[in-house]
């Protein structure tokens, strides 16, 4: 069964001078021509998006959107009507959103954040603003220290709102944030507290040493960067070292020590140099 606004793998079943139709177990979905990949042939397997063309009829393209059926995305708006605003999703035909699922209107050229869902009336991709009615954490679905992906949602006085795996909502505190961030941004995080209430803080990057890894990998490449040394150690101003590493001077102090330690590097007076 085809599934639209998703990624679908057809086998080609028959040409046409303007494409090819994939096979749907009915008339075929139509793949134009100028998505179609070189050098294909007939029973070959395309990986496809499906979605409704300007005329409502099924069709598919190579073209990657930028957010596909279920997806919390920022978009930007291209044409404003009385009846909704049409955001630019990457693909030919921009995506709808009624004037019903908008928050407070939306100017061409403005971005939003949105879901984007199916229209049960008429089975087409269609976008919301309200977002809200779709997350929930009655029943959460992650754990501490798990990986998960985080979209930025709101501001508030204590952090940021953030939306998990498009499903539950968590706090990135301000003291858990080392780089500028704004609505829609996304990346990776974890899970650093569940609450009795099922209220989650959530931290960026990953949990443990996990982490300390990774900013070590970054370390050791911008020694290498600087001819094998760099003038930061545990002295060191904590916003300079924001500054240079985008990472806190307790995240900082923590990788210097795991690669003393692993003897990747040697620590000076005033800095840090690379082992060969």
């Amino acid at each position: 069964m085809i599934k639209v606004g998703q990624y679908n793998t057809l086998k080609v079943n028959r040409e046409a001078a303007f494409g090819v139709y994939l096979d749907d177990g009915a008339e075929g979905v139509l793949l134009p021509k100028r998505f179609v990949p070189e050098n294909t042939k007939i029973d070959d397997e395309l990986t496809v998006f499906i979605y409704h063309d300007g005329d409502e009829r099924l069709i598919a393209t190579t073209q990657k959107p930028i957010g596909i059926l279920d997806d919390i995305v920022k978009l930007r708006a291209v044409n404003v009507t009385p009846q909704g605003a049409f955001l630019d999703n990457g693909l030919m035909k921009d995506l709808f959103v009624p004037k019903s699922k908008q928050q407070q209107g939306m100017m061409p050229n403005g971005e939003y954040l949105v879901k984007i869902y199916l229209d049960e009336q008429t089975g087409r991709l269609a976008a919301t603003e309200r977002i809200e009615q779709y997350l929930n954490n009655d029943n959460l679905s992650v754990n501490v220290l798990d990986e998960v992906d985080l979209t930025v949602y709101r501001r508030t006085d204590i952090g940021y709102v953030v939306i998990i795996n498009n499903m539950h909502t968590g706090v990135l505190h301000h003291n858990e944030i080392y780089r500028d961030i704004t609505v829609g941004n996304k990346f990776k995080g974890f899970i650093k507290k569940i609450y009795t209430d099922n209220k989650i803080d959530v931290a960026a990057g990953k949990p443990g040493f996990k982490r300390v890894e990774d900013e070590g990998e970054k370390i050791i490449r911008l020694l290498k960067e600087h001819n094998g040394y760099l003038p930061y150690y545990d002295k060191s101003d904590p916003d300079e070292i924001y500054s240079f590493f985008s990472m806190s001077k307790k995240t900082f102090k923590m990788t210097v020590g795991n690669l003393y330690k692993q003897k990747k590097i040697s620590l000076e007076k005033t800095g840090i140099r690379l082992i060969d």
